[in-house]
């Protein structure tokens, strides 16, 4: 199972992450944000993929991140509109466009989606041809970051076939829970856990300790030789 670390934002902690080699690192450019990243991203391994977060942000704004940080994936906070989606992707994958442009003709682009305990599927319709993936979050306060999990149960009734990120509030004491989940029906087309806040010494600092024991507690709880 491929696991994303999201809202990172301190040089030296991303090198202490990066060392357990997590699929992708998540990297929030929005303002009202606690980590809201501004740096530098430091030379990463190769196989782990530099995830931007965006709320609301202009489509200008979201190319700029993404040529300065080399983003592999652009990923959609906020209220963006399926028309905003074709249009960034548009803009991501054009191969004719003009040849001196750094954007990244890989980058995709995850719309995020927020749940508690009940969800109208047919609002990812409109973006099932213009989004590459979805991302499953908790409905809180905040964009993100909240803390606390969303009912997966509502995952039973997930229509569609695209490829989906797991989200909000994920913890190291939820493992047993997660391994559980990633056996039914409804984890088929579960691409990836995202973790963030319920492994942090501070907003943006992960405890690397902690989430070395979730890594570590997850493969072997869905070792196929464990059914």
């Amino acid at each position: 199972m491929r696991i994303k670390v999201c809202g990172m934002k301190y040089p030296e902690n991303i090198d202490d992450i990066a060392m357990l080699q997590p699929d992708y690192l998540g990297f929030i450019f929005y303002e009202k944000s606690s980590r809201f990243f501004n740096g530098t991203i430091p030379k990463l391994p190769s196989g782990i993929k530099k995830v931007g977060v965006f709320v609301d942000a202009t489509i200008e704004e979201v190319i700029e991140k993404v040529e300065k940080y080399d983003l592999d994936l652009v990923q959609l906070h906020g209220e963006e509109s399926p028309e905003f989606c074709k249009e960034l992707g548009g803009l991501l994958t054009n191969t004719d466009r003009d040849k001196n442009s750094e954007i990244p003709a890989c980058a995709g682009i995850v719309k995020v989606f927020s749940i508690k305990d009940h969800f109208n599927f047919e609002e990812l319709i409109p973006y099932e041809s213009v989004c590459d993936y979805f991302l499953f979050d908790t409905k809180g306060k905040l964009p993100g970051g909240n803390g606390y999990t969303f009912n997966w149960e509502v995952l039973k009734d997930y229509p569609s076939t695209k490829p989906y990120f797991l989200s909000g509030g994920i913890g190291l004491e939820d493992v047993s829970k997660l391994a559980e989940f990633l056996r039914k029906q409804e984890s088929e087309y579960c691409h990836a856990i995202d973790i963030n806040s319920r492994f942090e010494i501070e907003p943006g600092l992960k405890d690397s300790g902690k989430l070395e024991v979730f890594e570590k507690k997850l493969i072997d709880l869905t070792r196929p030789d464990r059914f």
